[in-house]
């Protein structure tokens, strides 16, 4: 039997019981089109992360504290970390750093006039915010070391901040009132936009003394210094990366008076955080695919059983084929491609809704998008043409065993 002829006849069939093959498909049409989702939102979750990573700035250092066990056997209170002197250290004592900076975030009641705001996000920084970070200034400056060193009352404000509070006026060389401080606007930061969750324009940015000062006092500042979660460290271009890091760790630990192997801190790159998230985001997408690939089994089961279904209800019919001299070989052709068409057919319906559904969910999620890449849609189209190829066999060699004349006796 021709090809041509075995799958005319193939397509006759389905068309024959038209609300049977599409329920069939069914499990197909679901498989495929849950593998295409859910691949094209893992890939825009790790495009947004990495994105958002990069979009922080380039050859950056990520200092983190950490705490270590003091005491006989490690039982003791926990201790170490990081303090702002350590910042200083490295921006002063590191070769090959291009700026360092420390954030400390509160939030505060914000003050200008009639107008008032609550919960604004409070940035107490060091003057490498805006370098690292890559804002821009729009009108007058941002604070300096001077100004950092004698915890100078000044304060730059984001661009929507600064519309809401002062409308179309300059704020410059004007006060706004933090909490119960008064504070002197000298610079307003030009449109950034948010960026990972973050609004940058809806920030005041002061020096971080200011912070340590007004807003998140301590009782053991003067004795330990004022504590702080993370030191920032861009790199200059030209600089060995690898080499900036060594000398942060041996900086740092022979300030906190410990070794590499007791390090009360981490050091870390933009990559590693990459790969990190990545990684995270690459075993979701696993877990995601293997469920979204169970419907394309149970799709595969649910042809295999209708086309048993099928073998029982045309026995007559084989006998027939059989008796003008169809072989073996051709009946099982002819129900094997049957099979074939089933799940392609409800691959290529899968992969229009797929595509289509991740499209849509991109459009109408605010936090999520999606990446639908030709990959993930080969691999979908091509394991439902498997799955209906393996489910298929079965059927289809069995009613090429069928003996002719049984089959012509069956009613």
């Amino acid at each position: 039997m021709k090809l041509t002829e075995a799958m005319r006849i193939a397509w006759e069939a389905i068309l024959k019981n038209k609300i049977r093959s599409v329920l069939t498909m069914l499990g197909i049409i679901i498989g495929v089109t849950a593998v295409i989702i859910m691949v094209a939102i893992s890939a825009g979750t790790e495009a947004t992360i990495q994105e958002e990573i990069t979009s922080l700035g380039s050859n950056l250092l990520f200092v983190q504290a950490s705490f270590v066990r003091t005491g006989p056997g490690g039982g003791g209170s926990q201790s170490g970390g990081l303090i702002y002197d350590d910042a200083i250290a490295v921006q002063d004592q590191v070769d090959g750093v291009a700026a360092v900076v420390v954030e400390q975030n509160t939030t505060q009641t914000i003050k200008n006039g009639t107008t008032q705001l609550d919960e604004v996000e409070i940035v107490g920084s060091s003057p490498g915010l805006p370098s690292v970070r890559d804002l821009e200034m729009a009108e007058g400056r941002y604070f300096n070391d001077q100004d950092v060193e004698r915890k100078q009352k000044v304060a730059v404000l984001g661009y929507t901040l600064a519309q809401e509070l002062f409308g179309d006026e300059n704020p410059v060389g004007q006060y706004v009132t933090v909490g119960t401080t008064k504070l002197a606007v000298i610079g307003v930061m030009a449109e950034k936009g948010s960026v990972g969750g973050t609004d940058f324009d809806a920030r005041l940015y002061t020096p971080i003394t200011v912070v340590f000062q007004k807003f998140t006092p301590s009782q053991f500042a003067r004795i330990m210094g004022d504590r702080v979660f993370q030191i920032t460290v861009e790199a200059e271009e030209d600089a060995n990366i690898d080499d900036v890091i060594t000398q942060i760790n041996l900086l740092l630990v022979k300030r906190h008076e410990l070794t590499l192997d007791t390090a009360d801190f981490t050091v870390t790159t933009q990559s590693d955080i990459i790969d990190t998230r990545e990684s995270t985001t690459a075993a979701f997408r696993n877990l995601l695919a293997w469920v979204a690939g169970v419907s394309l089994i149970v799709g595969g089961i649910g042809i295999m059983n209708i086309m048993l279904v099928s073998v029982t209800e045309r026995t007559r019919e084989i006998g027939l084929r059989q008796a003008v001299g169809a072989t073996p070989d051709d009946i099982r052709l002819q129900f094997l491609i049957e099979a074939l068409l089933l799940s392609i057919v409800g691959g290529l319906i899968g992969v229009i809704v797929g595509v289509g559904g991740s499209y849509l969910f991109s459009t109408f999620s605010e936090d999520m998008r999606t990446v639908v890449s030709v990959s993930s849609i080969l691999l979908a189209f091509g394991s439902a043409t498997a799955v209906g190829a393996f489910f298929g066999f079965y059927p289809a060699n069995q009613a090429a065993k069928l003996d002719p004349i049984e089959a012509l006796r069956y009613e």
